[in-house]
């Protein structure tokens, strides 16, 4: 029997178990004793092939004859987890039945606005993890560091979780606590962290110009005995400082493009105004856990003037390249890409794409490792699906899912000492000197 026939199956239970006794018998099994539904429509007219429903029967009968507490059996939720069940039998964490509340916070997310504690998350090895936590933010504030595994949630055990499950767990309303229990990285035992939520308003891309000096020379001095200089990032001006463009790259959301075009717009002004003075660019994609896949190609081709920024393969090895798309206007400026374990998806699309086309140097930390490409669907009063329908290559057709993207040059932040950005610093002097 094909999926979609099973999908319309349980999708017409999950908008219409309103109750029982129309004679719905898929599963050879006439259904007239479930106390607690009267009625059963909404069925589809497709027929299943060789699908016997009668064990899904006979536990809705027996919960309705014997639970304890007749209040608990709400139809429409048990069916919600009926469909949650069949979907995460798939043993795939991308590919998700989200109910109404969960599928809402997705969206919100995108849309860059939120209430919750500001920390992306991830799964890795069947675990649920935090990608990254936003700067400033409840999550990072508390204590939240990349790679930290959350156990539980408020007491709950978040072990076979979703990923959106996990989200709508840990979001509440601005002024509430939520307390976590984490595992941190190299940790013997867990920890006990109570986050107080707030809003989250994150805007997807930011810029502005990074001024750097040699630490004890002048940069005139270095190239004249052919040395590298050290660099500081300093913040005011001075006659011989180095300046870089920095563009921050949060996420693919909602309000991406124009907030991309809008930066863009500045850094060439800058650059017509003071051409001579800014070395080039750094496009920072660290902690950016992606989001949608035509903002890839977007984001890649205002770098690239022509080649392919990914590869899309179907289920059956069909392949479909993605091109660069329109004119770039940043296509000549020397660039440095930032990345670390939070850049995931998109994010990882466009910095490979970018380094297999030899456009950019990577500096950082080993990516993600998110090779998959989810279809998102709205459904029946307020529900979506996420299902993975491809996965994603770079233009030289390797898949990264699960390994991630190597950086060219290696850099790992001092975690006791986060004020001190190792890896820009390294991405700034690869530029200048």
């Amino acid at each position: 029997m094909s999926l979609k026939i099973l999908r319309n199956i349980l999708l017409g239970l999950a908008a219409l178990v309103i109750a029982y006794g129309a004679g719905f018998t898929v599963g050879a099994k006439n259904k007239s004793n479930i106390s607690f539904v009267t009625q059963i429509s909404g069925k589809t007219s497709e027929k299943p092939i060789s699908v016997d429903f009668s064990l899904f029967w006979d536990v809705w009968d027996l919960l309705g004859q014997a639970y304890i507490d007749k209040n608990a059996l709400d139809p429409a939720k048990m069916v919600n987890g009926a469909i949650s069940g069949m979907v995460a039998a798939l043993d795939d964490p991308y590919t998700v039945f989200l109910p109404p509340e969960q599928n809402k916070a997705s969206k919100d997310e995108l849309g860059g606005k939120f209430e919750g504690i500001g920390a992306q998350l991830g799964i890795k090895d069947k675990k649920i993890v935090v990608v990254a936590p936003l700067p400033q933010s409840p999550a990072e504030k508390a204590g939240l560091k990349a790679g930290d595994w959350i156990v539980k949630v408020d007491n709950q055990d978040s072990a076979g979780w979703t990923l959106p499950e996990a989200v709508f767990k840990i979001r509440g309303p601005k002024g509430s606590t939520v307390n976590l229990t984490v595992l941190q990285k190299e940790a013997s035992k867990t920890a006990q962290l109570a986050v107080i939520r707030d809003e989250i308003k994150v805007a997807s891309v930011e810029w502005d110009l990074k001024k750097s000096k040699c630490k004890n020379q002048s940069f005139d001095n270095a190239q004249d005995k052919n040395e590298k200089c050290e660099i500081e990032i300093i913040a005011e001006e001075c006659g011989d400082c180095k300046k870089v463009a920095y563009l921050k790259l949060a996420r693919f959301g909602d309000q991406t493009t124009d907030e991309w075009n809008q930066a863009v717009d500045e850094i060439t002004k800058e650059l017509d105004e003071n051409k001579n003075q800014i070395k080039g660019l750094v496009l920072d994609v660290r902690n950016n856990p992606g989001g949608y896949l035509s903002g890839s190609a977007f984001i890649a081709s205002e770098f690239l003037g022509s080649g392919t920024v990914v590869i899309q393969e179907q289920a059956n090895g069909q392949k479909q390249s993605f091109d660069v798309d329109r004119k770039g206007r940043l296509l000549k400026i020397p660039m440095v890409i930032l990345i670390n374990k939070g850049s995931a998806s998109a994010a990882e699309i466009v910095a490979g794409a970018l380094k297999t086309h030899g456009r950019a140097k990577l500096v950082g930390e080993t990516t993600f490792g998110k090779g998959s490409i989810q279809e998102a669907k709205d459904l029946k009063e307020g529900a979506g699906i996420h299902i993975t329908t491809a996965k994603w290559l770079l233009p030289d057709g390797k898949w990264i899912n699960e390994k991630g993207i190597t950086p060219d040059i290696e850099v790992v932040n001092d975690e006791n000492n986060p004020d001190d950005d190792l890896q820009l610093i390294k991405a700034i002097e690869t530029l200048v000197n």
